[in-house]
């Protein structure tokens, strides 16, 4: 079996998009832009509206788009809901049970111009991809 269906499903164009945890582990998040953007992650439990979701403690940055560069970790924030970055890239991470009680629904927004995709993983129901449920709402 693949990967798609079998560890992940993606929404490639998820800027302000709520995806659907309801049968994930987690959400990965990666930011692009060059020169950096600032990123806020929400939750609901209708897909609507939203929360601030405090919870961002840790990210990875790289200076790079192309893959040239390694990731650099940053963990020197107390849990908060944006991610204020100068890389090119960001993967921000979120975990299920990291959404409080009946929220099921999280998105990243970038507050410029920066490309967010979603990478939802750990599926709780592996399908084959044409068998994967909608993560957007």
């Amino acid at each position: 079996m693949e990967a798609l269906g079998r560890l992940i499903n993606i929404i490639p164009t998820a800027d302000g998009v709520f995806v659907n945890l309801k049968n994930a582990s987690g959400v990965t998040f990666i930011g692009v832009k060059s020169g950096g953007d600032t990123y806020t992650v929400q939750s609901s439990t209708t897909a609507t509206g939203g929360a601030d979701l405090a919870v961002v403690t840790k990210w990875y940055e790289n200076a790079n788009a192309d893959g040239s560069t390694v990731w650099t970790k940053h963990a020197d924030q107390a849990a908060a809901a944006a991610v204020v970055s100068t890389a090119a890239v960001v993967a921000i991470e979120i975990s299920a049970n990291s959404l409080p009680d009946t929220h099921k629904y999280v998105k990243c927004t970038s507050t410029s111009t920066g490309l967010v995709y979603a990478i939802v993983h750990d599926l709780t129901v592996q399908r084959a991809p044409a068998n994967l449920p909608a993560l957007g709402v």
